[in-house]
């Protein structure tokens, strides 16, 4: 990345939103921050409700020329116009996402905290590759440390995500390492969401 360039914001989703409320919650953030995308990370396999979230978020989200992407759901994303998907799986479903996708959609992976499936997500053609978490913990203890980020800026040119756990201390150390920073959880459970989201990225987005 372009160390004078600072990261970019990249927001996610709750797990479950209500679609009476939320859409004015998302509105209101991007209104108050710049962001470079917004990703439907909703649980649940439920089409119809997965749908509605979707419709609902796309249309906060065109009016704002804000990308929309979802988790996994790659035929959900063709179905419903957004503008790709965020594999969760590593590498393992780039190719079949981007040949069903195309070349215009957005493709990410969420590579955890492996080097090699950060690097075999490039090779297949993805737009980022996303690490995580930075603070917090996998069920194993894993963390994608500052090392892993810093290697990864120095040497890959596939864009970077650093997800999971964000503070404004981990904002600040992975800075100048980072293409994107994603928050989601971090923010939404507060009185205002717009307020929180500045306050962990105050003097370095």
């Amino acid at each position: 990345m372009d160390a004078t360039e600072p990261p970019r914001l990249y927001l996610i989703t709750p797990p479950v939103i209500e679609t009476k409320t939320f859409p004015d919650q998302l509105a209101a953030v991007l209104d108050g921050i710049e962001i470079a995308c917004v990703r439907l990370a909703l649980a649940g396999r439920d089409e119809d409700a997965l749908g509605r979230a979707a419709d609902a978020c796309l249309a906060v989200t065109l009016a704002r020329d804000v990308p929309l992407t979802i988790d996994d759901h790659v035929l959900m994303s063709q179905c419903h116009g957004l503008d790709g998907v965020h594999l969760t799986d590593g590498a393992r479903s780039v190719r079949g996402a981007r040949k069903t996708l195309g070349s215009d959609a957005i493709v990410g992976a969420f590579c955890g905290t492996s080097r090699h499936d950060g690097m075999t997500a490039g090779e297949a053609g993805v737009d980022y590759v996303s690490f995580g978490p930075v603070t917090g913990s996998l069920g194993d203890g894993a963390l994608a440390d500052q090392d892993l980020f810093q290697w990864w800026s120095e040497m890959i040119e596939v864009p970077v995500v650093a997800e999971g756990g964000m503070t404004h201390e981990a904002v600040a150390a992975l800075a100048e390492i980072t293409d994107f920073l994603a928050i989601g959880d971090e923010i939404w459970g507060a009185e205002d969401p717009v307020l929180r989201l500045k306050e962990i990225s105050a003097g370095v987005v």
